[in-house]
């Protein structure tokens, strides 16, 4: 593709922010990212989609806007050794006017005025770099069941109050929403320095932290959304590739929450017997025991910020979590992970190495 010319433009009319929005195969939710996009309002503000090679109508959606709204790219050529995602935002930040560059998934919404918000609260916390956990947005029985297991597992693995800590040496950020400076981000070399990373979020947290530069991070439901799958394939093959880099002991974590599925059904299931046939003391003792485990998956459950239905449903989601996380596992250690058509050769960074925690 030959290389996109910067116009003109004196400093009054350059962006204070470019989103980049990489987008590939996303027929079902460029719409609605766009449309949240365009109307913001309060900073000014240019949108960069970067079309990874589609082969549905997200190009054609994309064309739909303006030319003034939403300037529409190809990727780059995909070179060796590079993750998609990676090339496709480099792609857009070259091209890129803002001082502020805010890189945002093709399946997010904004909220009315978030842009400007968020740049607000990057501004008054000091950060260079600024991530939102977005609001999930999930549908059918295993997404709600599932979700909220992974959701709060990571909340534990990655503690905000720890990441946004200039004294912790945690980093960590949600690649649905980063909000970065771009002097900041050319001095760390960008995505480009991160080429082969799978979970490039966390690994370009590390890098803006290691430099010695303050990043943000918190839930932010009322700043964006996201539905992040569609259907329960989709849902499978995305954690494949990301869950065995997220946790730094799969294979025992997996066993443990298993293992608390077992506990938790089975106290539940023997409390029931028990007092079906009159056993009183037994059925006591394992109704205590379940309350006593259930409770404590609830506690943890909760940090997820899913509703309530979808808390209780969880405990279905514990023996999926494990299964999702061995098959991560497996399929990077066996170097054949997919990614929407595209296959890499699995686990470049884990969390042992991705982040300091």
């Amino acid at each position: 593709m030959p290389a996109t010319r910067k116009p003109d433009l004196n400093a009054q009319q350059l962006p204070v922010v470019s989103v980049i929005v990489p987008a590939r195969n996303e027929e079902a939710s460029l719409q609605a990212c766009l449309d949240s996009l365009i109307v913001q309002t309060g900073v000014a503000f240019e949108v960069i989609v970067v079309d990874d090679r589609s082969t549905d109508g997200t190009r054609a959606i994309a064309d739909s806007f303006s030319a003034q709204t939403v300037r529409v790219l190809e990727a780059a050529p995909l070179p060796l050794g590079w993750t998609g995602k990676n090339n496709a935002v480099v792609t857009g930040a070259r091209v890129a006017l803002g001082r502020w560059l805010l890189f945002t998934d093709a399946d997010t919404i904004h909220l009315p005025g978030s842009l400007a918000r968020s740049l607000a609260e990057a501004q008054q916390q000091k950060a260079a770099l600024l991530s939102y956990s977005p609001q999930q947005i999930v549908n059918g029985f295993w997404q709600k069941a599932v979700m909220p297991v992974i959701f709060a597992e990571l909340a534990a693995a990655f503690r905000p109050s720890e990441v946004s800590n200039s004294r912790s040496r945690a980093a960590a950020a949600n690649g649905q929403y980063i909000l970065i400076t771009r002097e900041a981000y050319e001095s760390i070399g960008g995505h480009a320095a991160i080429a082969a990373s799978l979970l490039e979020d966390v690994e370009l947290a590390r890098r803006v932290k290691q430099s010695g530069r303050k990043i943000f991070f918190r839930y932010a439901a009322d700043a964006v959304r996201t539905r992040m799958y569609r259907t329960f394939k989709q849902l499978r093959e995305g954690w494949t590739k990301n869950l065995a880099l997220l946790f730094a002991a799969p294979v025992r974590l997996a066993a443990l929450r298993m293992i608390e599925f077992v506990l938790i059904v089975g106290s539940s299931a023997i409390a029931i017997i028990a007092s079906l046939r009159g056993h009183s003391r037994p059925a006591i003792l394992s109704t205590a025991l379940f309350l006593i485990l259930f409770s404590l998956f609830l506690g943890r459950i909760r940090h997820a910020h899913f509703s309530w239905s979808a808390n209780f449903l969880a405990i279905f989601g514990l023996p999926l979590f494990s299964y999702l996380l061995l098959r991560s596992k497996r399929f990077h250690d066996s170097g054949n992970v997919t990614w929407k058509g595209r296959t890499y050769s699995g686990k470049t960074h884990s969390l042992a190495t991705a982040t300091d925690l």
